[in-house]
Formats: C-alpha cells, sequence, structure tokens
C-alpha cells in the first residue's frame, strides 16, 4: 500500500539567500512548522515525496517562513517554487468530535434541509472567526457557506453530503 500525504503549505517563493523559502500555510494546526519537524516536499515529478526537517521557522506578514536542514542557499531551494510540504498519515493529529479535515469535506455534495441540491464544495477559505466552504454550483456562481452550527446541520464524511440551513440571502 502506498503512502498518503496530505498538503499542509505552498512553497510560493524563496526568500533571501540563505535557503529561506514562503509558504502559504493549507493548515489549521501550528505546530506543523516547529522546528524540528518533518515535512515531506513534492513538487509533482517525483513519485516519491522528499523528507525535510524544520531548522527555522518564523511568521513574515501573511507568510510562514522556512529553513531546512542542510539547505543553506537559495540555489538549493530555488527548485522547491510551487511545490507543496506535506504531512504523512501517521503525522496527522486525532481531530475532535464535528472536527474534520479539510480533505474530508472537499468533494462533498450540500444539499438544503429540504433536499435541494447545491453543489460540491471545491475549496475551503480560512478568513478569520470560522471557515467558509467554497460550494461550486454547475449553473450559477460558487456559494459560500460559513461553517457555523446555525447553518451546517449534518456533515456525513462517509456519504459525501452535508445537509445546510441556508440563511436569508445565502442562496439567491
Amino acid at each position: 500500500m502506498t503512502k498518503q500525504f496530505f498538503n499542509v503549505g505552498k512553497i510560493v517563493n524563496t526568500h533571501g539567500i540563505k535557503g529561506e523559502v514562503k509558504v502559504v500555510r493549507i493548515t489549521d494546526f501550528e505546530e506543523r512548522f516547529q522546528k524540528g519537524n518533518t515535512l515531506y516536499f513534492s513538487d509533482h515529478q517525483k513519485s516519491e515525496p522528499t523528507p525535510l526537517t524544520i531548522k527555522n521557522h518564523r511568521k513574515h506578514k501573511q507568510f510562514d517562513m522556512l529553513q531546512f536542514e542542510g539547505y543553506d542557499s537559495i540555489n538549493q531551494v530555488e527548485s522547491m517554487k510551487q511545490g507543496m510540504l506535506m504531512i504523512s498519515q501517521e503525522q496527522q493529529e486525532p481531530l475532535e468530535e464535528g472536527e474534520f479535515f479539510y480533505y474530508e469535506i472537499i468533494g462533498c455534495t450540500v444539499e438544503t434541509t429540504e433536499g435541494e441540491r447545491l453543489g460540491e464544495i471545491a475549496e475551503i477559505l480560512s478568513p478569520g472567526a470560522n471557515d467558509v466552504w467554497v460550494v461550486r454550483n454547475a449553473n450559477k456562481k460558487d456559494l459560500l457557506i460559513p461553517y457555523i452550527d446555525d447553518v451546517v446541520k449534518t456533515v456525513d464524511k462517509e456519504q459525501k453530503k452535508v445537509v445546510i440551513e441556508p440563511m436569508e440571502g445565502l442562496i439567491s
């Protein structure tokens, strides 16, 4: 069985000349980028992701700035641009009741409590207080569904189905 990996960040650029990379975070777990942790790098060309150990981490504006052990120059990290940083399935944290990994939600069908099919969850945004699920609707514009108890009534990750009670003005 092949090992399963999950994206936790995307390398968008290099920073400086000492091998630091600029990362857009795709995880809610702050501790993923702690010094000493192992992440896996994939540039979508290689079949097997490369393990990397975090040497340094700092926040800069909305980015995570990472430096990896053994990568001390811009020349060594230049080729990492646009690559993904991942964790293995074994590194996943157990979740509390009612919490989900992004990959479990993306692809779910969304219906109203009346049974009207609204589309499929294509993306998850984290703008602040709560996540917002972007629902692709075949013939209409995307719907933005706030992940709050008043709106999201049930999430069945086995059936890949979400039932919502739309607030006024949510679907128009």
